[in-house]
């Protein structure tokens, strides 16, 4: 962000905050350090346009269009804009939405236009997006309320004030994506209302939307499959429609509102939410918004980097899930039928569940409990809409993406801190049914991408104990997470008194020993008749075809996080266990494979920082006889992957989850394994933090912090001093003063 616009910033925040209600005073301006286009360059792949947290709409610009980089629809090296539509994804290697996509221009005869930008007249920031498009000379300023996005358009060229609205804009077109139906009316000059029906990593999602105009337009063109039509109705998978207005030296503003019910209920979201045309306002609105969630944390340092760090993933962490319910509390299940929320819960989507189980959603039990918990309850609705809990629920759509079933994850956490309900036994119903072989959930999904929530991995793992190589792929990375996952449904089941159940699945969590070879130290692949897998090349990677998803023998051989004593223990001693993972830190970092997977990046050693299932690792020295090497590589992931520019995020951002990383790990505590409300020590980036909490106040101090003070002295927890490198959540709860003394000497 420029200083122009820091200077924009103050000013709305000046006017949101004296607008709302006395308050304690805070010490500056958290948005100054939120950087939204951090991650919009290499393959971080979030978006820099305007939202609120957790909101239904993200308006953003829409830049790149195919491929891997267009999973959030904006790359940073893009100079051309072809919409500014309201749906996106942060973060994630898969793209979709990019829904209602509209374009201002003038002075072109192009048959779909697009703009042109330079970065020196773009600016980004919480809740506000803006750019000048060059070849038409046109000013765009982006806000919104949770369904609403607002348009600003000023005109440089006065008489010729054009806007296209493109039935046809999709994102990632070359993968499949695909718009299937159009409903567009046209009801008056000022108001258009349809319904787009897409699909794509969402087989089937239903879009309904409403879209206002400041004034009215003077003529309309309709293009349907390249001919134009004189219509009203649109119903054509390929249209565009194409309006114009009077001249005039005002904005022209536009409002759209979404739902993925129905028009109606997108036009009762905007007469809740956004009834008149004030942009300013709304803006300030979305502003105050935002910095009343993001100083739930207020930091201290005198590192500009780390601060700007920070804030800024707090802001990404806050992307997702996001509500996608009317404010009638009308949604679309997971069954497609339209459901009436009951009181207290809120539908919410974009899950990136096996991503976000490790730290995201651990961060929000404690800046965000009462999210937490709604979430947790929205996953078991949609298990009883679906009858499975997702793996990574995209609008009202299954998709069946990543490994395992990893909703347990949080399911277990949410119940180990409290944040459940008093009677589990329909969280531990939906736990035990998706974590065991369901040939009915295989039948109805049967040839769709959707299949993958019921692998055959489960069938494995009930039959022989282990996931054979020999009958499916990525067999070790399914075999190690599902250990963990039934861990997590034995601790609901536990907590639910149900010790039968919890019996059986503490079992099943020690299955990761089927996978551990001695000799290598290694987790390898076996066959279905138990010989290992041979030749084994741990460095080897072929994307989704190898024993390891998005990584290598190395990447996976540490996840184990509900049994790292027993991990140990198959080393032999605590001392082969730490020359294991020196090994993983310090050896060569090439990767075999001519389809190795590109998620393999933010590499040292082995360790690979740029994909979820390395997070952990560097903490584990904290079960080791050498606490001091977790100080030394988590200094070293965060200042070297974790850097305020666009290029500053070391790979797919992920939906918040190396996001929320970065937060947890500033402020010097991990939660190694969810479910076990339990977190371990590591090495402040802040100098003083104050967490927000239900009860009170967290203060965490690092004392005589700096780039060489590194290492850990000891940590006092009021007036106490740690004797292992671990508190719990309840004491964390309790608030007070958490104390980190810092040296230079290991």
């Amino acid at each position: 962000m420029n200083n122009r616009f820091l200077g924009i910033i103050t000013l709305v925040m000046a006017l949101a905050l004296s607008a709302c209600q006395p308050q304690e005073k805070v010490a500056d301006n958290i948005l100054e350090y939120v950087d939204p286009f951090i991650g919009t360059g290499f393959h971080g792949h979030t978006f820099p346009g305007a939202t609120l947290p957790f909101g239904m709409v993200q308006l953003s610009p829409d830049t790149h269009l195919d491929g891997w980089e267009a999973s959030s629809g904006y790359h940073y090296d893009d100079t051309k804009i072809y919409a500014f539509s309201h749906t996106h994804l942060s973060g994630t290697g898969i793209g979709d939405l990019g829904d209602v996509g509209l374009l201002p221009y003038s002075n072109t005869t192009e048959s779909i236009p697009a703009a042109t930008f330079s970065k020196e007249k773009e600016n980004a920031a919480p809740g506000h997006y803006s750019v000048h498009l060059d070849n038409f000379n046109i000013d765009v300023e982006l806000t919104t309320t949770l369904r609403v996005g607002m348009h600003k358009y000023t005109y440089g060229n006065t008489h010729d004030r054009n806007v296209m609205l493109n039935l046809a804009h999709v994102l990632q077109a070359n993968w499949g994506n695909a718009i299937t139906g159009n409903e567009c009316n046209i009801l008056d000059e000022q108001t258009i209302e349809g319904i787009q029906l897409s699909t794509g990593w969402a087989h089937d999602h239903l879009v309904a939307y409403r879209i206002e105009f400041s004034e009215p337009f003077i003529q309309k063109r309709i293009m349907v499959d390249g001919e134009e039509k004189d219509l009203t109705k649109v119903n054509a998978n390929d249209a565009q429609i194409y309006l114009t207005f009077n001249e005039s030296d005002k904005p022209l503003l536009v409002k759209v509102a979404i739902s993925a019910v129905d028009p109606s209920g997108a036009h009762k979201n905007m007469q809740a939410e956004l009834p008149g045309w004030n942009f300013e306002q709304t803006l300030a609105k979305a502003q105050s918004e935002w910095q009343k969630q993001l100083e739930q944390i207020h930091i201290e340092t005198n590192d500009a980097a780390v601060k700007t760090n920070f804030y800024t993933a707090m802001y990404h962490s806050m992307m997702a899930p996001f509500i996608w319910q009317d404010v009638d509390g009308r949604y679309r299940g997971m069954d497609k039928q339209i459901h009436q929320a009951a009181e207290g819960h809120v539908n919410y989507t974009v899950f990136s569940l096996w991503d976000t189980f490790r730290a995201f959603h651990p961060l929000m039990t404690i800046i965000q409990p009462d999210k937490a918990s709604i979430w947790a309850e929205a996953l078991v609705q949609k298990y009883k809409e679906g009858g499975i809990l997702p793996k990574w629920p995209l609008v009202s759509n299954y998709t069946g993406t990543m490994v395992g079933y990893p909703a347990v994850s949080v399911l277990a956490d949410a119940a180990a801190k409290g944040l459940g309900p008093d009677d589990l036994s329909e969280w531990l119903e939906a736990s035990v049914q998706s974590a065991t072989w369901r040939p009915d959930i295989v039948e109805r999904f049967k040839g769709t991408r959707e299949a993958a929530v019921m692998p055959k991995h489960i069938y494995f793992k009930e039959t022989l104990g282990w996931v054979p190589s020999d009958s499916v792929a990525e067999a070790v990375s399914y075999g190690l997470e599902m250990a963990y996952y039934d861990w997590c449904v034995g601790q609901i089941a536990k907590a639910a008194d149900e010790t039968k159940t919890a019996s059986e699945f503490m079992a099943k969590s020690e299955y990761f020993r089927h996978y551990f070879d001695p000799t290598t130290g290694l987790m390898r692949g076996r066959n279905y008749d138990g010989s290992w897998v041979t030749p084994f090349r741990p460095r080897y990677s072929s994307h989704e075809k190898s024993d390891y998803v998005e990584g290598n023998a190395w990447q996976w051989s540490f996840f184990t996080p509900h049994a790292n004593e027993q991990l140990i223990e198959l080393y032999g001693s605590v001392d082969r266990f730490e020359a294991m993972m020196d090994t993983l830190f310090t050896t060569d970092s090439g990767i075999e494979g001519e389809h190795a997977s590109a998620d393999i990046t933010g590499l040292i050693g082995q360790y690979a920082h740029g994909n979820e299932p390395s997070h952990h690792m560097a903490y584990l020295y904290n079960w080791t006889n050498a606490p001091y090497k977790a100080n030394e590589r988590l200094d070293q992931i965060m200042r070297e992957f974790y850097l305020p520019e666009p290029a500053g995020i070391i790979g797919n951002e992920d939906c918040g989850q190396m996001s929320a990383w970065y937060v947890m790990s500033a402020l010097g505590f991990y939660q190694i394994c969810p479910g076990d409300a339990t977190y371990t020590t590591g090495r402040p980036m802040v100098d003083k933090a104050i967490i927000n909490l239900p009860q009170g106040t967290l203060e965490i101090i690092a004392h005589n912090n700096s780039p060489e003070n590194m290492y850990v002295e000891k940590v006092v927890l009021n007036g106490k001093v740690l004797d292992k490198p671990f508190f719990t959540h309840d004491q964390l709860l309790t608030g007070g003063q958490l104390e980190f003394f810092m040296t230079s000497e290991k």
